[in-house]
């Protein structure tokens, strides 16, 4: 829709005047044939019909184009009075500066900034209704320090309205706990899961290495056995060595035996090894005695 004409001071161009409502052109568009339109008003138009509605020309909203400057520079030049006017407005201004004006003028309605208002009252009367609005919105005077509405003054309870924030907080802090609750249960539970786990491998840890222990202490009573072996041997084999050399001191005593050969040592090489070759040095020396002795 255009502007209504009736607002207009002086002559407007009959060019000027939307071809679809009549009134003084708003947000303009053109057609080819040079009829213009407001743009709500065609655009209406063309849902429904396919021409144009001043000479029945065909039209498609492609078509459209804006309006000839010298026509928008006559058009921003109209006189216009506010439409605030029947509120005591009397301000007359050019087309194009009219919105500026309207959004800033002290006699249009504008809603009240109080929640749940539904008044509109003049931009210049805000203020004063806004002082004595009901609901208008203050601290409580008591000292709960809750806002409180005009209109709820007299139903106000502090005690109440204390109690139920603490029951809120109490809610609220109630969820919080489970929460947290929940949420360190389900860390136990991994943490518990994880130290089964962690107890199941020393456990085959300590398994492993009893097991090893096990061997070693085999091994070390085998070498023990071996080492006490080892040494009885040489034990009986430093037996049999003083035994010779007391024989021989016996034989070359008597003498009947040959020179004593120098000892030669014995190394032992296994129990059965050493006796058997320490017997048969024993043997060939009492023959050997026996030999002489007959001689």
């Amino acid at each position: 829709m255009g502007y209504d004409i009736e607002r207009f001071v002086g002559y407007v161009n009959e060019g000027l005047l939307c071809c679809v409502c009549r009134d003084v052109l708003e947000d303009p568009l053109q057609a080819p044939c040079e009829h213009a339109f407001c743009s709500s008003c065609i655009h209406g138009w063309l849902v429904h019909h396919h021409n144009c509605p001043e000479d029945r020309q065909l039209l498609d909203i492609t078509l459209l184009r804006p309006l000839f400057r010298y026509m928008r520079n006559d058009l921003s030049r109209l006189q216009i009075r506010c439409r605030n006017r029947d509120q005591g407005c009397e301000m007359v201004c050019s087309l194009e500066s009219v919105d500026r004006h309207e959004r800033e003028c002290e006699y249009g309605l504008v809603a009240c900034t109080n929640t749940g208002c539904p008044m509109q009252v003049e931009r210049r009367t805000l203020e004063a209704h806004l002082s004595v609005c009901e609901f208008r919105s203050r601290e409580c005077p008591n000292g709960c320090g809750y806002t409180i509405l005009s209109c709820d003054d007299t139903q106000h309870s502090c005690v109440a309205e204390l109690r139920t924030e603490l029951e809120l907080l109490r809610s609220e802090m109630i969820c919080k706990v489970e929460e947290v609750r929940h949420e360190m249960e389900s860390r136990l539970d991994s943490q518990r899961r994880h130290m089964v786990q962690k107890e199941s491998l020393l456990k085959n840890e300590v398994e492993e290495l009893k097991g090893q222990l096990s061997r070693v202490m085999s091994d070390v009573r085998a070498l023990m056995g071996a080492e006490r072996l080892h040494r009885q041997e040489l034990e009986q084999a430093e037996l049999e060595k003083r035994e010779l050399l007391e024989l021989l001191k016996s034989l070359q005593k008597e003498g009947r035996a040959p020179p004593t050969p120098p000892p030669h040592p014995v190394v032992p090489d296994g129990l059965r090894k050493a006796g058997s070759a320490r017997s048969l040095a024993l043997d060939c020396i009492k023959r050997k005695s026996r030999e002489v002795t007959v001689i």
